[in-house]
């Protein structure tokens, strides 16, 4: 008899403790997030690898333990890696960490800002489960930041140049980043002594590159008359404006090869006889050359005196 009043004694408990809302639990329990400098306006920043982490906690200031279940809304399209379910003692705070990563920085503007969520599910009390589990929410902000990368790609010779001519390359500089950018220094640089090039890619600094989009320029290479043959590696190298204004540095560089050869000779050499025994003579005279008209004067002028002779 003692059992079966001791057993409808916890029942009853149980069935009140299950269905006693977290209103009425003495303290309640609730989840936060660490901002950063404690403020909950301050975004948190994405890295350029496209990740961020969030510290939170859940405090139970109830008179019973409870366990939790975690859900997470990331935005940009990336994932969220953290705690699954926890169990909160009574008067315990527990501080947990949200991994957030996939988020492709490129593929979206820069400084834009997008909420993210994490909700709490209160699932039991004392082991007991909770016929109507009680739910909260704690968001914040994701910013995605600003990414500084310049291409370069310098153009392929299309043949080989020679000693005392000149060529000219196309230099095209992509903007990769999602900012507007320009190319803040150039540099070009070869392995040939007399190979010199102009300052043709001087005008790509003051050109504003938007991101996605490309810009062009031309450099002519001079090779000296004297220039031996041999093969003289050109290079290109320029800098993100945007990156030295921010503190930071971009750097892009590529090179192309260009071979030099000797001038061409204009001397044309004489036939070489077939035979070489054969003896070419040459006829030449310093009479002075008779025009067609003239002789054919001469010609009339001489029946003519023939005539009067008879």
């Amino acid at each position: 008899m003692k059992r079966y009043r001791m057993a409808v004694t916890v029942t009853i408990i149980s069935l009140l403790i299950a269905s006693t809302p977290a209103q009425s639990q003495i303290g309640g329990w609730d989840v936060g997030i660490d901002f950063p400098q404690d403020d909950d306006s301050n975004p948190f920043s994405v890295s350029e690898d496209g990740a961020a982490t969030v510290d939170f906690f859940v405090y139970n200031d109830e008179l019973l333990p409870i366990t939790v279940e975690f859900e997470y809304e990331i935005p940009f399209e990336g994932e969220g890696d953290g705690p699954e379910s926890e169990n909160i003692a009574s008067g315990g705070n527990k501080s947990f960490t949200l991994a957030i990563t996939g988020i492709d920085v490129w593929a979206h503007q820069a400084d834009s800002k997008e909420d993210f969520k994490i909700t709490v599910t209160l699932v039991s009390r004392a082991s007991i489960p909770q016929p109507l589990p009680e739910s909260k929410e704690a968001s914040g902000e994701l910013q995605i930041p600003r990414v500084y990368s310049l291409e370069v790609d310098v153009s392929d010779p299309v043949g080989p140049m020679n000693a005392g001519s000149e060529m000219s390359l196309q230099v095209t500089v992509r903007n990769n980043g999602n900012v507007n950018d320009r190319v803040g220094s150039i540099e070009v640089s070869d392995n040939c002594p007399l190979l010199t090039t102009d300052n043709g890619l001087d005008i790509l600094t003051t050109r504003d590159i938007q991101s996605g989009q490309k810009t062009e320029a031309n450099i002519m290479i001079s090779a000296s008359q004297s220039h031996p043959q041999r093969n003289c590696d050109v290079e290109v190298t320029i800098s993100s404006n945007g990156a030295a204004n921010t503190g930071g540095s971009d750097i892009s560089h590529d090179e192309v090869r260009i071979t030099v050869e000797p001038p061409p000779s204009n001397e044309e050499q004489p036939e070489e006889p077939g035979d070489p025994d054969q003896t070419v003579e040459i006829v030449s005279s310093n009479l002075p050359f008779a025009s067609p008209i003239l002789t054919i004067s001469m010609l009339i002028l001489a029946v003519f005196s023939v005539k009067k002779r008879f």
